[in-house]
C-alpha cells in the first residue's frame, strides 16, 4: 500500500496543532485571571487573593511550559512538510511569525520570571505589572498567530508573482476579512476555558470543604464572568459564521449539511451525510431555521456543497458533526452560567452539590469545544491550504515520502504522550496540594516586604461582591 505524504502531513500537523492548541487557549484566560487576582490583592492586601494567585500561577507555569514545548515544532513543520507553501508565502508568513516571537514570547518569558520568583524580591507594584505584562503577552501572541491563520482562510493584501505572494498592503494582509471575528472568538474561548477550569477546581475544593472562603471568592468571580462571556460567545460566533458565509460559502454549506442551494433551508439537528451520493440520510431538522440564522430570513437562500466540484469539497461528515459538537457544548456552557445565577439568587451557589459536581465535569468542556471548532474551521477549508489559491497537494514538500511523514508522525505521538502525562502529573500534584500549600506572610512578617499603597477606605471582597469598609 502506497502511503500518501499529503494526507499523512495533514494528519501530522493536525495532531501537533490539536495537542498544542489546548494549552494556549487555557493560559491566555488564566493569565488574565491571575492579573485580576494580583490587582485585587494589591488594593486590598487580603491574603486569600494572594493565595489564589500563587496557586494558579503554579498551574500557569506548568501549562505554559507544555505549550512552548509542544508548539515549537510547528514552525519546523512548515519547512519539513510544507516547504512549497512556505516558499510561496514567505514574504508574509516570515515577518508575521517573527513579530510574534519578538513582541510576545520575549515579553511573556521575561515577566513570567518576575511573576514566578519575584513576589518577595520586587515592589508589589512591579509584581502586579509583571502579571499584567504576562497577560498582555499572551494576547499579543494570539494576535499574530490568528492573523497568520486568518490570512490563509481569507488571503488579502497580496499579489502572486513569480511563484511567491508579494505583500501589497500589510494592513489588509494582517487585518484580513476574517481576522477580527476569529480573534474575538478565540479570546472569548480563552476566557471560557480559564473560567470553567477555575470554577471546576474551586467546586472540587468546596465539595471537599477545603479553603472554603478563598474558593468561594474564586467560584463567584468565575460565574459572574461566565454569565457575560458565554452569551457573548454565541453572538460573536454568529457574526463569525456570517463572515464565513460571505468568504467561504462551501464550508458553511458543509457545516449545515446542505448539498443543494435552497431557500428555506432547515437547521439539521441530526443527519448522516453521504458524500458519495451528495445527500443526507435520516435527516431531522427545523424547517427554515438555517436560512433564518444565516440570512435573517426564513426564505433566505443557502448555498450547497454540490455547487463546487467534488475535488474542492471538504469532508462534509467531519465538518457537520464537529460543528454540532462545538455548538452543543457552547449551549451547555450557557446553561451552566444561567444555572449559576439562579443558584446565587437562591443562596445555594456554594452548597448545591449537584451543580458543583457538574462544574467539575464541565472543566473539560471548553477544551473539547475548542478542538471541535478548530476541526470545523480547518477541515472545512479543505482542500485549500490558502483558500482559493493553493491546495494542500500544491503546498506539500515535493521530496517528502509517505514513509517519512509516517515516521515523524509516530515520533510526535510518542514524545507528546510523554509531555502530556508528565504535565498532567505535575498539575495533579499541584491541585492535590491545594491552596493550603500556599503560605502567605503574616502581618508581623510584613515589615520586611515592600509596602503597597492603600486608600483610607479599601475594598474587601467577599464571595458575592465588594463590601466597602472604612
Amino acid at each position: 500500500m502506497e502511503l500518501d505524504p499529503v494526507l499523512l502531513s495533514r494528519m501530522q500537523f493536525a495532531f501537533v496543532v490539536s495537542f498544542h492548541a489546548i494549552f494556549p487557549v487555557f493560559t491566555i484566560g488564566l493569565a488574565s485571571y491571575i492579573a485580576v487576582l494580583e490587582g485585587i490583592f494589591y488594593r486590598t492586601a487580603n491574603p486569600e487573593w494572594e493565595r489564589l494567585s500563587m496557586f494558579w500561577t503554579k498551574v500557569f507555569a506548568v501549562v505554559f511550559g507544555m505549550g512552548v514545548v509542544s508548539g515549537i515544532v510547528m514552525s519546523f513543520q512548515f519547512g519539513t512538510n510544507w516547504s512549497s507553501f512556505s516558499q510561496a508565502a514567505a514574504n508574509f508568513m516570515g515577518p508575521v511569525l517573527s513579530y510574534e516571537v519578538i513582541t510576545a514570547f520575549f515579553l511573556e518569558a521575561a515577566f513570567l520570571g518576575v511573576l514566578l520568583f519575584g513576589r518577595d524580591k520586587v515592589a508589589p507594584g512591579v509584581h502586579l505589572f509583571a502579571a499584567l505584562m504576562v497577560a498582555l503577552g499572551t494576547f499579543v501572541s494570539s494576535f499574530w498567530i490568528l492573523a497568520t491563520n486568518s490570512w490563509m482562510h481569507t488571503p488579502d493584501g497580496v499579489m502572486y508573482f513569480s511563484g511567491m505572494y508579494q505583500v501589497t498592503s500589510w494592513t489588509e494582509a494582517i487585518f484580513n476579512p476574517s481576522f477580527p471575528y476569529r480573534f474575538a472568538h478565540f479570546a472569548l474561548a480563552s476566557f471560557l476555558t480559564g473560567g470553567f477550569v477555575v470554577a471546576g477546581v474551586s467546586a472540587y475544593y468546596l465539595i471537599n470543604n477545603r479553603a472554603v472562603s478563598a474558593n468561594k471568592k474564586a467560584l463567584s468571580m468565575c460565574m459572574w464572568m461566565l454569565l457575560i462571556a458565554t452569551p457573548a460567545q454565541l453572538v460573536i460566533g454568529d457574526m463569525h459564521g456570517l463572515n464565513t458565509l460571505e468568504h467561504q460559502p462551501t464550508k458553511v454549506a458543509a457545516m449545515e449539511g446542505n448539498w443543494e442551494r435552497q431557500s428555506g433551508a432547515p437547521l439539521l439537528l441530526f443527519a448522516i451525510p453521504d458524500q458519495a451520493n451528495q445527500t443526507n440520510h435520516y435527516e431531522l431538522g427545523i424547517p427554515g431555521l438555517a436560512s433564518y440564522l444565516l440570512k435573517h430570513d426564513v426564505e433566505g437562500e443557502v448555498p450547497g456543497v454540490s455547487e463546487v466540484p467534488r475535488a474542492e469539497q471538504p469532508p462534509v461528515a467531519i465538518v457537520f458533526w464537529s460543528f454540532r459538537i462545538m455548538v452543543g457544548l457552547g449551549v451547555l456552557m450557557i446553561g451552566f452560567a444561567a444555572a449559576g445565577l439562579l443558584l446565587r439568587l437562591r443562596g445555594t451557589l456554594y452548597s448545591n452539590r449537584y451543580f458543583l459536581h457538574g462544574l467539575r465535569a464541565m472543566a473539560v468542556a471548553p477544551f473539547l469545544a475548542v478542538l471541535a471548532g478548530w476541526i470545523t474551521t480547518e477541515v472545512g477549508r479543505a482542500p485549500w491550504l490558502i483558500y482559493g489559491e493553493m491546495t494542500h497537494a500544491e503546498g506539500v514538500t515535493p521530496s517528502l515520502t509517505g514513509g517519512m511523514a509516517l515516521f515523524t508522525l509516530i515520533g510526535y505521538i510518542l514524545v507528546y504522550a510523554v509531555i502530556f502525562v508528565s504535565g498532567l502529573y505535575y498539575i495533579t500534584q499541584i491541585v492535590r496540594a491545594g491552596l493550603e500549600g500556599e503560605v502567605t506572610a503574616d502581618v508581623e512578617d510584613d515589615a520586611d516586604r515592600p509596602m503597597r499603597p492603600l486608600s483610607a477606605a479599601h475594598t474587601a471582597f467577599d464571595g458575592d461582591g465588594p463590601e466597602v469598609r472604612s
